[in-house]
């Protein structure tokens, strides 16, 4: 069988947020895959295409797996970005300076339109964020995820309030 050469993992970080794209293993190099979630301290790994390897080891390295597979080369359905946005609120919101890893077939589609979405909510324009992610993954999003992202309309989910007596704050009277 031909060996199918893939990026390698990368960390992707934006104010109070870490990320690592990455491609699918298998069960075969699932242990050099743990050691590099381990090696960005990753506790929570989202796969976002259909299971191709057993996540027990994981779970016993005390990594959660959550599945949320959608279509390959499809921008993410409505109930997915819903549930992505509400863990990343709370992983970052009780664990700042965490890292969240998120993976598809090839780290190149499904994995960074999550992560652009998540800049983008973040306050980052659009175009910001795919620039952003291709500095780091080239290749990655296709034409109909770029057309997704450019009509996406944030709802400012993942804007932290500071933590210092509101001295940001500002009233217009």
């Amino acid at each position: 069988m031909a060996r199918i050469n893939r990026p390698a993992p990368v960390e992707v970080s934006y104010k109070h947020m870490r990320f690592l794209i990455t491609h699918n293993p298998t069960n075969a190099t699932l242990s050099a895959f743990i050691e590099e979630l381990q090696k960005y301290g990753v506790t929570t790994l989202v796969r976002v295409c259909d299971a191709t390897y057993d996540k027990t080891p994981l779970e016993n390295e005390g990594i959660d797996v959550i599945d949320w597979p959608y279509d390959d080369g499809d921008p993410p359905p409505n109930k997915i970005v819903d549930d992505w946005l509400n863990l990343l609120k709370t992983k970052f919101t009780e664990q700042p300076g965490s890292c969240i890893a998120v993976h598809c077939v090839a780290g190149l589609g499904r994995a960074p339109v999550l992560v652009a979405v998540a800049l983008i909510e973040s306050g980052m324009k659009y175009e910001d964020a795919i620039q952003f992610i291709r500095q780091k993954r080239r290749g990655a999003i296709n034409s109909k995820q770029l057309l997704y992202l450019e009509k996406y309309r944030p709802k400012m989910r993942l804007r932290f309030k500071a933590h210092n007596n509101h001295k940001n704050s500002c009233a217009i009277v």
